[in-house]
């Protein structure tokens, strides 16, 4: 009886009715109390079998609808992405216009230049062919007038006439040796070739320009990390500059401060493409890119990929270097005045440009990025006031 009842409290079967007592139940059922138990347990167990099936229901149902909204986002992130491809097409359409216009028009300026020329030419050379037949005419005139003078002298019975015009008359007549003159008949193509190369210099230029106008629409706004910056640089308040100030400042340390004299930005990227610009400008050495944000501060730095560095540095006024393994030195015509540097994180790409003249500097490529990226600075040593300009974070023209 007390397994019943405990069952009842429980809720797994019903109670018996009031008028009822249990044993005659059992007994006007024929049934023993063993077996009333049993089937108690056994409808217990079922109603515990459907609240555990209700249960797995009501769960599947939270991970549909989990599903539902999953999808729904996914539709919604779809969409955004057609919408900004969509301006992103129609910004790149109408530079696109802008750019062939501008070719065009360049092109239709050099062909314009170029006719002109060859048209200037031809009435030089017209000119030229009409000077030389008035002087051939006029020497075809005298030497007409020689012969008949000497076809008269020659017929004449007074030879004392005849002895007189003989010397002026026998003597070579003053006339042109034509035989090395000339008009060349062949077009002059040294100006084509000059008109072509300006051209081609000048649709360079524009080319150069047009792709760095393409990465300048990934400008990302980059400040200075103050607790990232080496003991002896010198931030400004609104974190665009940095400049060695030749003393160690009264800074805490922490585990993000480089024990070389490096400082890195505040924002740190670990997908997509961004670039900035910095001024380089009256600065005899600086280092310029990316750092890892695994990199090993606390030591001294080698300027790697291997170790976490995409860097392009100056040293000793005029000597570039990328420092690649293996590095690559160079130098420029003209001295870096503004530095801007791309990254692609996907592509594990890293390229620095003069903005200036919208020159393709130098490009680490084939990176692998697997965490954060953080743009990295060094003004380098202020080398008794020769190298005292800062670098300048500085808002990029798009």
């Amino acid at each position: 009886m007390k397994c019943f009842e405990r069952l009842v409290k429980s809720h797994i079967c019903s109670p018996l009715p009031d008028t009822l007592d249990p044993f005659q139940f059992a007994y006007q059922s024929n049934r023993s109390t063993d077996d009333t138990i049993a089937m108690a347990i056994h409808s217990g167990l079922e109603h515990l079998e459907g609240r555990d099936t209700y249960i797995q229901l009501l769960q599947t149902q939270t991970d549909v609808q989990q599903m539902m909204q999953e999808r729904m986002k996914k539709i919604e992130e779809i969409q955004h992405s057609v919408e900004l491809r969509k301006r992103n097409t129609e910004e790149e359409k109408s530079s696109s216009v802008d750019l062939f216009t501008d070719l065009i028009r360049s092109i239709e300026r050099c062909q314009s230049e170029l006719l002109k020329m060859m048209e200037e030419q031809q009435k030089a050379a017209e000119k030229q062919a009409e000077d030389l037949i008035k002087e051939l005419q006029q020497e075809i005139t005298d030497l007409k007038k020689r012969n008949t003078e000497l076809e008269q002298i020659t017929h004449t019975d007074d030879h004392l006439h005849l002895m007189q015009k003989f010397p002026s008359l026998c003597s070579r007549p003053h006339i042109k040796n034509w035989t090395e003159i000339r008009i060349d008949s062949d077009v002059n193509v040294l100006p084509i070739k000059r008109a072509l190369i300006l051209l081609k210099k000048t649709l360079d230029e524009k080319l150069r320009q047009s792709g760095l106008k393409c990465l300048q629409k990934f400008a990302v706004d980059v400040t200075l990390d103050p607790d990232t910056a080496h003991p002896y640089l010198i931030l400004s308040d609104d974190g665009k500059q940095v400049s060695d100030g030749d003393i160690k400042q009264d800074v805490p340390e922490n585990p993000k401060r480089f024990h070389d004299i490096c400082v890195l930005a505040k924002e740190g990227f670990s997908s997509g493409r961004f670039y900035y610009e910095v001024q380089v400008k009256g600065k005899t050495e600086w280092d310029l890119g990316v750092a890892r944000e695994s990199v090993n501060r606390k030591e001294e730095i080698t300027l790697i990929p291997e170790n976490g560095f995409c860097t392009l540095i100056l040293r000793n006024e005029n000597e570039y270097e990328a420092c690649d393994n293996p590095p690559v030195s160079f130098s420029l015509k003209v001295k870096l005045e503004k530095v801007g540097v791309f990254v692609d994180y996907e592509e594990g790409l890293v390229s620095f440009y003069d903005v200036g003249s919208s020159f393709h500097i130098y490009s680490f490529i084939g990176q692998t990025f697997t965490d954060k990226l953080y743009p990295q600075f060094s003004p380098f040593f202020n080398n008794e006031g020769k190298n005292s300009n800062p670098l300048i974070i500085t808002p990029v023209n798009k």
